[in-house]
């Protein structure tokens, strides 16, 4: 949840912000940043550089995460933690990792490291993350792995 504030902060929104506004955002953010308006000024541009890739990874965390995403993505996500089981799973400061068998991997924010050992020691993760994990969680699609 730190990454969330942080990335809000940077971008100046609150957690109700559209699609529409947080991309106008992110350019008139990205127009003051961007390297090339420092062209005589080496330590300027590198200074740049850093700024317009956090406000990038910024960005793309936020639109990941935003209700109007999410429901775009709705009925994939729900086929996925309805139908398909959980391959793997892990925790790294207070971010859930899942990967289902299907191959979508979702990560959920700010849950407790109690929790994930509750999880880690229950009978069956699925029926956990059913009960515990999904819909209590701000999550966000964190990717896919491909079959061979």
């Amino acid at each position: 949840m730190k990454k969330l504030g942080e990335h809000r902060k940077l971008l100046g929104v609150d957690k109700t912000v559209t699609l529409k506004e947080l991309k106008s955002i992110y350019r008139n953010v990205m127009k003051d940043t961007h390297p090339d308006k420092f062209i005589n000024d080496e330590a300027g541009k590198l200074e740049a550089e850093e700024k317009s890739k956090s406000v990038i990874e910024a960005y793309h965390y936020l639109v990941s995460i935003n209700p109007e995403t999410q429901e775009k993505y709705k009925e994939e996500y729900t086929e996925t933690i309805t139908k398909s089981n959980i391959q793997d799973f892990y925790l790294e400061k207070s971010i859930l990792t899942v990967q289902h068998l299907n191959g979508n991997i979702y990560e959920y924010m700010g849950v407790p490291r109690n929790t994930y050992i509750k999880m880690v020691n229950s009978d069956s993760p699925n029926r956990f993350a059913r009960r515990h994990i999904y819909g209590s969680f701000v999550y966000r699609k964190s990717g896919e792995v491909m079959a061979d």
